[in-house]
């Protein structure tokens, strides 16, 4: 016995050797862990070499379990899988649709509790109401579909108002609590031992839970009270009134119902000694309205956003070495939501100012002005630009000086749609018509003027700096919805090549190859950076439209072009541009651009005031436009009808400079308007009636087409348009996606000067449509260039964009409106002169077997022709001098063969006019 618990201790003894041994000696650590590798591995190595031995033995019910196992795991992964992505489809809903959901499901839910407590309702389902519904609300469980039905109702009548459920809860919670409580205590207070009929019978289980504690503890004369005060509390929550407005709102009420007058109410209302108070915590808006609980009014909200900075205004402003905290993220917010107020106006810059710091000692000095009058918004580690001593300090400028209307005072009358212009209500005879309303187009969202993505950025570029040893800072930027505009300030003795120097690094700082510099910034001693951001925004062109009606400006050729990088919309006048070139790359925004013009046009001005001709090669792109009453003819897909139809812009041009001669005025403008006024007579024995000029708008969406057509007869109709029809109230937009030199050609360029780049495939493309580079360095979907006339540096904007389903409303409204009238001689060509087919004679089978010769190969050569037909050089010149004077071969180009202008498809129709027959 003495020798077992020796054998037992023995053990423990070896294992303790080893764990005490590596805290003395370094050395000693490895015999005993080579010992317990050797001793480990042998029990684990026995029963391996068992179950090796095993394993050739079959177990079918093994196998079986397996497949079974598989079957049961696919299933499962199968059935979470559909009801995951169900998960998800519920999530990916519109939220309209699933408070509409709720509401439709409350409903739902009251027609059963109506069916199992007004009627007898049988079934499981019945069992359930009368357990549920009759159980917990007692004689009260007839007043439940009732209240599920008018929370229905208010969801779906009043969707935007989610902030007000969880008072709505909290109220009736409270009223239902009250009112069941007294009537379980009016009925005799059952307890459970009378049975839970008796309690069905009074207050039910919710009644009786609030009712039975507190006339246990403080009997029923102070539960009384106390269930009617809950109950009372949840009325005024539910109604959102405020105790010290009862007297307003009962006598609110007597106004409404007729009981009370309303000057004896208003006498009575103020000799009560907390009237003031309450006028001053809710202000009401007129006294023949109850002052209910109102939905966001922009108005009353931008109101009290410019009270709030006339009084930060007094308060010391904080410095800009701090980081963007809560107070400059609400008042960052404050600011987008200032552009959004009044129809999509850009940010105001008095509110946008909540953002910024100050760029000095105190001395509020900003770091420069934006083009809208606002300030650039600043960061953090900025440089700071002091004062010199002694130097007085600028008044603040005020919003008079700033070129915006003053939007501290409360407007005078309540804000309206503005009026449509008079003259643009009746058209000519009996036709009455209506621009479309603004509310076809949808708003956008606020923009953003700071971003945690901003401050990175600004982090980044002071981090290069540093780096290079460059003095220079980033004393403040300007955000646009699709690029950063950021500013730096040089120190003394930097030259600006550094920081051009620096924008490969810059960009490999910032992770983007997109960067920009502009230096200077026009109007600033600081250079640009302007970085594409992130977070990217849409510009809605129902945005720019209702800036330019809030403004009042009703020329009916004023169209939407976007929004700028320093967050104002840009806007151009077509009649002041006088013509436009429109490039950029497949894919860039030519296409939305020439669709924000046309949309601008219908929105603004009726058949009267603008005539449109579009120009479609590509068949597709304007097609959605096709009976619109602006267009003066179908839309032309026919490269050689453009032709014609440019060559008819012309005549009409000389048309009405003839009438503007006859009359001596200078511009369509002054002769329309004294021809309104009746001014204006024609000479005696004329049949005339003198009518108003429309603006005649010409857009060619792909110019490459017709020049590759008829280059001559395109080239010299744009040209002669461009120089002369600017008095005569035609304009010229020029599209293309090809900016080549034989597409955009040097009389082209020279004769239009308002320019519009989008992003590009290359610099040379940048260089013919700007005459300087930058394109190529824009980053699509809209990023444009805008160089309008008499600008030395092109404004950098993100081009407006207008969806599929707006467009066919605007077009099926004008449509409703009024059917278009076309004119016949748009698209016919001119007629051969006589003298023309006399100068053929008896070559007239000569020339056409000339014709076809050339036609057929392809190759206008004057040796060939002596060759094949077997005619000297003097026939032969004649004969293709006959062909160049009628477009079949282009001109003389020494000893180079002439280009062939007809296709072979079209040798039949050549031949035919030149027979003098009808063309096939």
């Amino acid at each position: 016995m003495a020798s077992r618990p020796a054998a037992k201790k023995s053990p423990a003894k070896k294992t303790a050797a080893p764990t005490k041994a590596p805290a003395k000696k370094a050395a000693a650590k490895k015999a005993p862990a080579k010992k317990a590798a050797a001793k480990k591995p042998a029990p684990k190595r026995a029963p391996a070499k068992k179950a090796v031995a095993k394993k050739p033995a079959p177990n079918p019910t093994g196998g079986l379990y397996k497949l079974v196992r598989a079957l049961w795991l696919g299933l499962a992964h199968s059935v979470g899988a559909m009801f995951r992505g169900i998960g998800r489809g519920a999530k990916g809903l519109d939220p309209a649709h699933r408070k509409d959901g709720l509401a439709l499901l409350l409903l739902g839910i009251g027609l059963i509790c109506a069916a199992g407590t007004w009627s007898n309702l049988q079934g499981p389902v019945g069992d359930l109401v009368d357990m549920l519904v009759t159980g917990a609300f007692g004689r009260l469980d007839l007043l439940v579909p009732i209240l599920l039905g008018v929370i229905a109702v208010r969801f779906i009548r009043h969707p935007e108002k989610p902030e007000a459920n969880g008072r709505i809860v909290i109220g009736l919670s409270a009223l239902v609590i009250g009112v069941l409580g007294q009537v379980h205590i009016a009925c005799g207070s059952p307890a459970r031992g009378d049975g839970m009929r008796a309690i069905r019978d009074a207050g039910g289980l919710i009644g009786w839970a609030a009712a039975t504690p507190l006339s246990f503890t403080m009997t029923q004369v102070l539960a009384v009270p106390l269930l009617v005060l809950l109950t009372v509390f949840g009325l005024l929550v539910v109604t959102a009134t405020p105790v010290n407005a009862i007297p307003q709102r009962l006598h609110q009420l007597g106004v409404k119902l007729g009981v009370v007058h309303e000057d004896v109410a208003h006498a009575e209302a103020a000799s009560d000694e907390y009237d003031d108070e309450w006028r001053e915590a809710t202000p009401v808006r007129s006294r023949k309205r109850p002052a209910a609980p109102e939905s966001y009014d922009p108005d009353r909200a931008e109101e009290e956003a410019f009270a709030k900075r006339r009084k930060s205004r007094r308060s010391v402003q904080p410095a800009m070495e701090r980081p963007m905290d809560a107070v400059d993220v609400a008042a960052a917010a404050a600011a987008a939501l200032d552009g959004a107020v009044l129809h999509g106006m850009p940010p105001s810059p008095l509110v946008a100012d909540l953002t910024q710091g100050v760029s000095g000692d105190g001395d509020g000095e900003s770091s420069g002005e934006t083009a809208t009058g606002g300030r650039s918004a600043p960061v953090p580690g900025a440089r700071v630009k002091k004062t010199p001593a002694g130097a007085q300090k600028e008044p603040e400028p005020t919003p008079t000086s700033l070129g915006v209307p003053d939007l501290t005072k409360a407007a005078p009358e309540s804000r309206g749609d503005l009026p449509p212009r008079a003259e643009q209500l009746q058209l000519a005879g009996d036709i009455t018509y209506a621009l479309p309303s603004l509310d076809l187009l949808t708003r956008g969202g606020p923009g953003k003027s700071r971003s945690a993505a901003n401050d990175a950025v600004v982090e980044s570029l002071q981090t290069v700096f540093t780096e290079f040893k460059v003095d220079a800072g980033v004393t403040g930027f300007t955000r646009g919805p699709t690029v950063t505009r950021y500013e730096i300030e040089l120190g003394p003795a930097v030259k600006v090549e550094k920081i051009t120097a620096l924008a490969k690094n810059i960009a490999y700082a910032v992770a983007s190859p997109d960067v920009r510099i502009i230096s200077p910034i026009p109007g600033k001693s600081a250079v640009g950076i302007e970085i594409p951001n992130t977070d990217r925004e849409m510009v809605n062109v129902g945005d720019v439209l209702r800036l330019a009606d809030a403004a009042e400006d009703e020329h009916p050729m004023l169209v939407a072009l976007g929004k700028d990088v320093e967050g104002g919309y840009v806007m151009a006048n077509m009649a002041k541009m006088p013509h436009i070139l429109v490039a950029g790359a497949t894919g860039s925004g030519k296409s939305s651009c020439i669709n924000c013009l046309i949309t601008s046009i219908m929105m603004r001005a009726t058949p009267e005031d603008v005539r449109m001709v579009l120009v479609d090669p590509k068949r597709v792109e304007l097609t959605a436009y096709e009976g619109i009453p602006h267009l003066i003819t179908p839309i032309i897909t026919n490269p050689k009808k453009a032709a014609e139809a440019l060559q008819w812009v012309v005549r009409e041009m000389d048309l009405r400079y003839d009438d503007l001669a006859a009359f001596g005025y200078r511009h369509i403008d002054d002769f329309n308007q004294a021809v309104k006024d009746g001014k204006l007579t024609t000479p005696e024995g004329s049949e005339r009636e003198l009518k108003a000029y429309p603006y005649l708008l010409v857009i060619v969406d792909e110019l490459a087409d017709l020049m590759m057509v008829a280059p001559r007869d395109v080239e010299d109709s744009i040209v002669r348009i461009t120089q002369l029809a600017r008095a005569a109230g035609i304009h010229l937009v020029l599209a293309t996606q090809r900016p080549s030199v034989d597409v955009v050609t040097g009389l082209i360029k020279a004769n239009v000067p308002s320019r519009l780049a989008f992003a590009t495939s290359s610099l040379a493309d940048s260089r013919v449509i700007l005459d300087q580079p930058g394109a190529e360095k824009l980053i699509g979907k809209g990023d444009g260039l805008f160089l309008p006339m008499g600008a030395n540096k092109p404004t950098r904007m993100q081009g407006a964009f207008v969806i599929e389903d707006e467009i066919h409303a605007i077009v099926q409204h004008c449509k409703d409106q009024m059917a278009p009238v076309f004119r016949d001689d748009v698209t016919v060509g001119t007629k051969q002169k006589k003298e023309i087919d006399e100068d053929i004679g008896d070559d007239l089978d000569l020339l056409c077997a000339a014709v076809e010769l050339v036609v057929s190969t392809q190759f206008g050569s004057t040796s060939m022709l002596q060759r094949k037909l077997r005619v000297g050089f003097a026939k032969a010149g004649r004969l293709m001098d006959l062909m160049e004077s009628r477009n079949i071969v282009g001109p003389s180009e020494g000893s180079k063969a002439r280009d062939v202008l007809v296709k072979a498809d079209e040798l039949e129709g050549v031949l035919a006019v030149i027979r003098g027959e009808a063309q096939p």
